[in-house]
């Protein structure tokens, strides 16, 4: 097991790129964007009683799918779908190509097969979008506290007008994410999800702070979180960075009187190949059920009952099914990202072989090897670092954006981001010595 080189920038080399800094520059602003639409609210919203209901749902699949959207959905705003209905569609193009035939051909078509690829993404985006805002629409009408409706007038033109809004808002911030990944640095979509849930870290921390004012948590426990936070992102830091290589050597051949290859190379395996999506897909199904029940207005039905009581927060069954969605899951995505039996075919095709294996099945064979062992290793990493702070958040009412899912991707788009930038500097010096070599040789 190795760890690669942790990414680190040169001031010298940043202060001389003009162009990155207007990138940066360029990205800030789509992001500022983004938080001003967050909190344009729809039209003919209560936004007192929205802020009731949020407040009352907290705790389940709706405040997960609050930090995503950094708290557009708590207030019902323009973005309250956020980018959340794109990322959707990404996974289950992804699950197509590894099912489907047509979908896994248009992969191996090169940068076309990845336009039309894109493409259909977006259809099944704007799909999701209209069938997500009709039931938003439709859920808004029927909910109320004691302040009142949430809906000022419901009826078709509410409906109309909530569908029109969120599939824009939604469509808008795709566009957005796309302008910010070509226009600016990094990963547009990955920034725009960063950005929402740093946006909920400082309110989250005063009221941690306001919890132990008042004497609901002890100062030394908030201490303790403190240190734990920041043990977990270096824990992060250091698993994300982690890797198995596997050495593969080219044989040598000889061309005329020239030799060639004999060089060796490796296989990256990530520690955590499946990134922080088995943990949102196991969050998001756990608690989509109390979720339910807690929306439903009967309080007869035994089964609404035991959900309520045994699936919130912290709760052992709640934990023990959350541990094994995310080992579930990770071994389900981390199949779908990396296929042995293509790395081992385009190994042979190239004449790579790994030192003691036979190219073709017994190599795919060892890498499936490596791979459910690491895999192993990096499920149960997921696991610690988002059940801790579940058990955290259900016995001492921390905020749930200090939750491992939000230090999961926080970090994971810090270390991205910095690499990139890491990437686009030291291309660009290379640019710059070969024009210095071309304009030195015409000389």
């Amino acid at each position: 097991m190795n760890r690669s080189k942790a990414p680190s920038v040169n001031l010298s080399m940043f202060s001389n790129s003009g162009e990155l800094k207007s990138r940066i520059f360029f990205a800030i602003i789509c992001l500022i964007v983004f938080r001003f639409g967050s909190y344009i609210p729809l039209p003919g919203i209560d936004s007192k009683v929205m802020a009731d209901l949020a407040s009352q749902n907290s705790s389940g699949v709706l405040g997960m799918f609050n930090m995503l959207s950094g708290g557009s959905l708590g207030r019902m705003t323009i973005f309250a779908l956020s980018i959340v209905p794109y990322i959707t569609s990404s996974i289950v193009i992804q699950l197509l190509s590894f099912v489907s035939k047509t979908f896994e051909d248009l992969k191996k078509e090169g940068e076309e097969g990845r336009k039309k690829i894109n493409q259909y993404t977006k259809y099944l985006t704007l799909l999701l979008c209209i069938f997500q805002a009709y039931g938003v629409a439709v859920g808004l009408e029927a909910m109320s506290s004691q302040s009142g409706n949430a809906v000022v007038d419901p009826g078709v033109f509410f409906r109309f007008t909530t569908i029109t809004t969120l599939v824009g808002g939604t469509l808008f911030l795709m566009w957005l994410g796309e302008q910010i990944s070509y226009r600016g640095i990094g990963n547009g979509t990955s920034l725009i999800i960063f950005s929402g849930i740093v946006a909920g870290f400082p309110s989250a921390l005063i009221s941690t702070f306001e919890l132990g004012r008042t004497g609901a948590i002890s100062p030394f426990l908030i201490v303790a979180i403190i240190f734990m936070a920041v043990f977990m992102v270096a824990l992060i830091v250091f698993m994300e960075r982690s890797v198995r290589k596997v050495v593969v050597q080219y044989p040598k051949r000889q061309v005329g009187n020239k030799i060639y290859g004999g060089d060796s190379s490796h296989i990256p395996l990530k520690l955590n190949t499946a990134g922080v999506i088995p943990p949102i897909f196991a969050g998001s199904l756990l608690l989509f059920p109390t979720t339910i029940a807690s929306f439903s207005k009967s309080t007869e039905s035994e089964i609404l009952a035991f959900l309520a009581t045994y699936f919130n927060h912290g709760k052992p069954l709640y934990i023990a099914f959350y541990v094994a969605l995310i080992i579930l899951f990770s071994f389900m995505y981390t199949a779908i990202i990396f296929n042995p039996d293509d790395t081992a075919e385009n190994l042979r095709k190239y004449g790579g072989i790994v030192p003691g294996r036979r190219p073709g099945k017994n190599t795919s064979e060892f890498l499936d090897y490596v791979l459910t062992r690491i895999t192993v290793v990096g499920a149960c990493y997921l696991s610690l670092i988002c059940a801790v702070p579940e058990i955290l958040i259900s016995s001492y009412s921390i905020p749930f954006y200090l939750g491992g899912t939000s230090l999961l991707i926080v970090v994971n788009v810090v270390l991205d981001f910095m690499t990139q930038i890491q990437t686009y500097l030291y291309s660009h010096q290379y640019e710059d010595l070969l024009k210095k070599v071309k304009m030195r040789g015409r000389k």
